[in-house]
């Protein structure tokens, strides 16, 4: 296999943030379904293929957590994957996607989390492989608990009845679930900084800025989502010759789910677009206030200024230089145009 790019390697942590290629391998749980049966955890992936073999109606599942390249590669090896998807899962930061290769499903989705502590999106990065009987889910960086979708799906109902499709189903649904607090999370975000730009708070651009990279990550994640949606709809009609199912209802609803979402994140970012425009007008008008107050008081000043300035030349006095009211008359005059363009700029709205 092609060794990916060093400084592409690995999946999404914090954001911005590389996770290391080589480290210890991450966490690998697989779990045997058949029907009727409860479920059988197996210790190694040496025994998964022996179990679907003997057993042609079990379903087994094996979840990732942060995997590493060895892990990914012998993955690869086991199942017979194909090479160009495994290398997607070890370079990561894909899109949202669904691929098909022969009976094999590859799959790509983002979940998101949103962090009420530090007010900061998460996303992370979800892979799944898809045969009839296997299915093999790794998670990179924020986002899905295997374990906790596991726990439900046994809870509405067992994981081997619904076949390898019903787990995909979970596991697409709990990502689209997650998007609601985020959503909830960001426009409580954008009310805030709405009333800080309407209060002329200090700063405030930034944050603006900040909000808009998240809502465009979050686009990214959800975007595509239609398109994964439609290759699932249209992978369950081949196999199932049209026929109509419980599960391709199920997910119509998460298609449903979807378009939701995808409409409040473009809500949000028209929202944010506009209140950038405002917080760039409001920021105009006060630096147009400030030049106006600096220009008027310049006026005022200028008059005094002019009329001082005249019995300042170096000149021999005129006419009337030493009469007795010769001073207290151009001071009057000083104060009384002075005052005249105060009053005038202050009917304006310039003072």
């Amino acid at each position: 296999m092609t060794e990916a790019a060093p400084e592409r390697t690995m999946a999404l942590g914090r954001e911005g943030e590389v996770l290391p290629a080589d480290g210890p391998p991450g966490e690998c749980r697989i779990v045997l379904y058949r029907r009727g049966a409860p479920p059988r955890e197996v210790a190694g992936l040496g025994d998964v293929q022996g179990a679907l073999d003997t057993d042609p109606e079990a379903l087994a599942w094996i979840a990732l957590t942060e995997p590493d390249r060895g892990q990914m590669e012998e993955v690869g090896r086991r199942f017979d994957l194909p090479r160009l998807a495994v290398e997607d899962t070890i370079v990561a930061h894909q899109r949202p996607k669904v691929e098909a290769y022969g009976d094999i499903l590859f799959m790509v989705l983002r979940p998101a989390v949103y962090d009420e502590a530090e007010e900061r999106l998460r996303v992370g990065e979800v892979h799944l492989f898809v045969t009839p009987r296997l299915v093999i889910t790794l998670r990179h960086g924020a986002g899905l608990d295997f374990q906790e979708i596991r726990a439900r799906m046994e809870e509405h109902g067992h994981p081997g009845g619904q076949g390898a499709l019903g787990v995909v189903h979970a596991v697409l649904d709990r990502v689209v679930d997650d998007y609601a607090p985020v959503v909830a999370g960001l426009q409580e975000d954008i009310d805030e900084v709405e009333n800080q730009v309407f209060n002329e708070e200090k700063g405030v651009s930034r944050r603006i800025y900040r909000l808009t990279r998240e809502v465009i990550v979050l686009q990214r994640a959800v975007d595509p989502l239609g398109e994964v949606l439609a290759g699932l709809l249209d992978h369950r009609d081949r196999s199932q010759g049209r026929r109509r199912s419980e599960l391709h209802e199920h997910l119509r609803d998460v298609a449903d789910h979807v378009t939701v979402v995808r409409e409040r994140v473009d809500g949000f970012r028209d929202l944010l677009q506009n209140i950038m425009s405002v917080e760039s007008s409001l920021v105009d008008q006060a630096q147009n206030d400030v030049m106006r107050k600096v220009s008027s008081w310049g006026g005022i000043l200028v008059v005094p200024t002019l009329i001082s300035s005249l019995y300042g030349m170096n000149i021999a006095p005129g006419p009337g230089y030493h009469w007795l009211f010769t001073w207290p008359l151009t001071l009057a005059a000083m104060a009384l145009l002075s005052l005249l363009l105060y009053v005038l700029f202050k009917r304006q709205g310039w003072l």
